[in-house]
């Protein structure tokens, strides 16, 4: 078993030693205790830019916590969003930050602030239980309250509830047990402490999204389970579910048996099914994933080592019955849901860009001020995007102007203003908060994007609509790999660059080129674009002929690393 296994059974279902360790002075918690942390919602850091520096002078690293809430498809209310916000200045270092699942994190919290923290979230019905973890995860939904999809959300959060851990120390730690001011429901004290997960939880974390109907928004292939609804023709009411399994990007630099992993179609079901057969999935996965190897314990393995056949009928075999073939999916498109929206019941949404989730002011551009006075003022609901972005939702008719006005005052750029390469494109936290982080991602991005923008007006194809996403390390939290341009942190300053998937998620990329600079990432793309624009079929995005004509023959025609000008 992995070391994780033994802190994970000798916890007494996540209490370990947790509170113990909050009532020392030290800035820090000791390994054990950090791991548990992480199914608390909690991950503990360090500043990686003085590291160096306090270890020569013989000092502490700058240990800080970072504080994630689930958060189902993304939707908080304005009295929500204001509490959160308010967090970022009494606890964090001013800033909030939307994941790429639909999440929020505070960064730089200190030990001594995480209970205040927690417990002003719970007070308003948020949580961080589960934000992390070997659980499942944040599930994410096409936020988008339009016409007719809006009815995902409450799918996602009867869901969440159903698949979040029982375990009372969560309470017992950060809110003195009081479950009556928790935004999760109290354990039944007649049933087991965890009937879902067992004393040891999962294997590895795991991760459910739902994509709306022909909009694959979420990327709802990168989860170990992902569901789409089957709507009814004559009303587009849910008649069913298909059901993917089997989906996951994290692999390791070097080690040919990880992958990453696009998930298989199994089943379609009833919507009343939905948790029964979810459950059961997981159930499949926390008693046959690997738990000898981390880099090998997501589902994602265990569907491709044991083919989908064997994975559905033991499936079966817990659920007492026969699943159904899945129903052939088709994508009309993949939105991002910026710019104005009219919704259900004569109001109007706006998507508003965030750069790479960071919700923050800076000089010219205050967008943390505008959204807070916008949400405080009108009493909007906030939704954040798998893609990083949010929305401002329930705008009355006669004030869309005025919101719009005050975006602009405040130097916010919206969708119109923005170059489409920094519209489409992601990127993790990376350096210098991340522990696992390889090199820059989100630090690194403005330039990137920029210099991608003012390449594509050199090439005279300045709208082009190129999908860009950029990480620290290989564990693809940004999803490089199932996208059309997916650079990934390889070591200091260097990056794979991975060419060839799709906007709709539908299809993985393919290594082009290994040890690339970040400088020379534009001029060793730069020929590569130049031949899609000279060569495209009509309307031909930049994947899908990547794609047709081969990764492997343009890495031959175009040798990136010819550019490379560091060893």
């Amino acid at each position: 078993m992995a070391d994780v296994e033994s802190i994970k059974s000798s916890s007494t279902y996540l209490a370990g030693n947790l509170a113990a360790e909050l009532g020392r002075p030290q800035t820090w918690f000791g390994p054990d205790s950090a791991q548990l942390l992480k199914f608390h919602g909690v991950y503990q850091q360090d500043d990686r830019d003085l590291r160096r520096e306090l270890q020569r002078a013989g000092l502490d690293r700058a240990y800080t916590m970072m504080v994630r809430a689930s958060i189902p498809g993304g939707a908080l209310t304005a009295e929500q969003y204001l509490a959160a916000d308010r967090l970022a200045d009494e606890v964090g270092n001013g800033t909030l930050r939307i994941t790429t699942r639909q999440g929020l994190q505070w960064h730089l919290v200190p030990k001594r602030d995480l209970a205040t923290l927690i417990r002003a979230l719970n007070e308003n019905l948020v949580t961080t239980l589960a934000a992390c973890g070997d659980v499942v995860r944040n599930v994410v939904a096409c936020p988008a309250p339009l016409p007719g999809r809006d009815d995902l959300l409450e799918h996602a959060r009867r869901l969440a509830v159903a698949v979040r851990p029982r375990t009372a120390s969560y309470w017992d730690l950060w809110l003195d047990g009081q479950r009556a001011v928790s935004a999760v429901p109290p354990p039944d004290p007649d049933s087991d402490v965890e009937p879902l997960y067992g004393p040891t939880y999962l294997p590895r974390k795991f991760k459910i999204g739902f994509a709306h109907t022909g909009d694959n928004c979420s990327d709802v292939y990168t989860n170990d389970v992902g569901i789409v609804p089957i709507r009814a023709d004559h009303d587009g009411a849910i008649a069913g579910f298909t059901l993917l399994v089997g989906g996951g990007l994290g692999m390791t630099h070097n080690k040919p048996a990880t992958f990453p992993r696009l998930a298989d179609p199994l089943a379609t079901i009833r919507p009343d099914e939905l948790v029964d057969v979810v459950t059961a999935i997981i159930g499949v996965q926390r008693d046959h994933g690997d738990r000898s190897d981390r880099k090998h314990a997501r589902m994602k393995y265990l569907v491709e080592e044991w083919g989908l056949p064997r994975f559905r009928s033991e499936v079966e075999d817990r659920l007492g019955r026969r699943l159904p073939e899945a129903v052939p999916l088709t994508w009309e498109a993949t939105d991002d849901h910026l710019g104005w929206h009219g919704q259900s019941g004569g109001r109007w949404f706006i998507g508003v860009p965030v750069p790479a989730g960071r919700v923050a002011d800076e000089p010219g551009r205050r967008l943390r001020t505008a959204v807070r006075d916008l949400v405080a003022d009108l009493g909007l609901g906030v939704r954040f995007t798998a893609r990083q972005d949010l929305l401002l939702t329930d705008v009355e008719v006669d004030r869309r102007a005025e919101v719009t006005q005050r975006l602009h005052a405040a130097g916010v750029p919206l969708v119109e203003d923005l170059p489409r390469v920094s519209r489409h494109a992601l990127a993790c936290p990376a350096l210098p908060t991340c522990g696992l982080a390889l090199t820059e991602a989100e630090r690194a991005l403005p330039a990137v994007t920029q210099r991608f923008a003012a390449e594509l007006e050199r090439l005279g194809i300045p709208g082009a609509p190129v999908h860009l996403r950029v990480t620290g390390c290989p564990n693809g939290c940004a999803r490089p790999y199932s996208t059309e341009i997916g650079v990934v942190g390889r070591g200091r300053d260097h990056y794979t660059v991975h060419l060839g998937g799709d906007a709709q998620g539908t299809r993985l990329n393919h290594l082009f080129a290994d040890r690339i600079h970040l400088d020379d990432l534009v001029p060793a793309l730069s020929p590569v674009l130049a031949a899609w624009r000279d060569e495209r079929r009509e309307g031909e995005p930049f994947g899908d002929w990547c794609d047709r004509v081969g990764v492997a023959a343009l890495a031959e025609r175009f040798p990136a690393n010819a550019v490379a000008v560091s060893p």
